[in-house]
């Protein structure tokens, strides 16, 4: 039987309780889906360790074949769905280094890990894991937030402090990596000059609409060329209107559309992983964020078969 299974073999309503009703084993498998529902690094709202399961069920009303990039994304990746990482709900580190292990045996194995959030603290473990099989790799990051503080009431890991971890622990090749969507209101002029102070490149939504995205994706593949490349996008880079269920709301955002668009425009880098952080299915009553969140893994998936398509 071919995966994932589309309504003409089994209705949508009919899941296994995995991304497009994906199986969790198959031979040559270069794509794997990935839960990691932790969020107890949230500043703010939680809920987000609900987000895995929503996603894939958001997941059952796409279909297998992507028109814009004519690809088939997970036959032709022979991708799985492995379930979630058994994450400690109270244990930041603990569960760092369990995501860390589940995320490394994908990439020696050269499956590209596509992780679903959880808060944005988790992408971390992904770095280390990614740093440990290529080296500091260039990162691309959709959002509205730097996540470059450094402390929360002196606690120096949470969900706000992704990127300055990782850039003191040498995860990162820090002129590859590019902070895209960064808007909203600031606790002071400093908070993106933080960002810039560690080598990032940041572009925020009003230079992005200013620029236009393809000058920015031109920028983007110049400066990266073919550095292993990891892509995190949290769902607060999309306006609130398109994606209410999320932690931290930012208004001013990209509509879907632009969303989708924009992320079909990243096509020729070497990824290595992708992760989808910062859903709440709390705050999601229509489903609208979690159906969102999926349609963008269909376009992960899909840049990762685009590559293998043009080899």
């Amino acid at each position: 039987m071919q995966y994932p299974l589309s309504p003409d073999v089994q209705p949508e309503f009919c899941t296994t309780g995995s991304f497009m009703r994906l199986p969790s084993k198959r031979e040559n498998a270069k794509v794997a889906i990935l839960g990691m529902p932790f969020d107890t690094a949230a500043s703010f709202r939680v809920g987000a360790r609900f987000a895995p399961q929503a996603i894939r069920q958001a997941s059952m009303t796409l279909f297998p074949y992507h028109p814009v990039n004519d690809v088939y994304p997970f036959e032709d990746t022979n991708a799985i769905d492995i379930g979630d990482v058994p994450v400690i709900p109270h244990n930041i580190h603990r569960s760092y280094e369990l995501i860390e292990e589940t995320v490394l045996n994908l990439m020696n194995e050269e499956i590209v890990p596509i992780g679903l959030g959880g808060d944005h603290s988790v992408t971390l473990a992904s770095l280390r894991a990614a740093a440990k099989v290529y080296g500091p790799v260039a990162l691309i990051h959709f959002d509205s937030h730097t996540d470059t503080w450094d402390t929360y009431y002196d606690e120096k890991y949470w969900h706000g402090s992704t990127f300055i971890r990782a850039y003191e622990e040498k995860l990162l090749q820090s002129d590859k990596v590019f902070q895209i969507g960064i808007r909203g209101t600031l606790n002071h002029p400093g908070d993106v000059q933080a960002s810039v102070d560690l080598g990032y490149n940041v572009i925020t939504t009003q230079e992005l609409r200013k620029r236009g995205v393809e000058d920015v994706v031109q920028q983007v593949k110049e400066t990266i060329g073919n550095t292993p490349c990891f892509l995190s996008f949290d769902i607060d880079f999309v306006d609130p209107s398109c994606a209410p269920g999320t932690g931290t709301l930012e208004v001013g955002g990209f509509n879907s559309l632009e969303t989708l668009e924009m992320i079909r425009s990243f096509t020729g880098f070497n990824y290595v992983g992708f992760d989808l952080v910062e859903v709440l299915p709390p705050y999601d009553p229509t489903q609208i964020t979690s159906l969102l969140a999926a349609t963008l893994v269909h376009d992960f998936a899909s840049l990762v078969a685009l590559n293998r398509k043009k080899k």
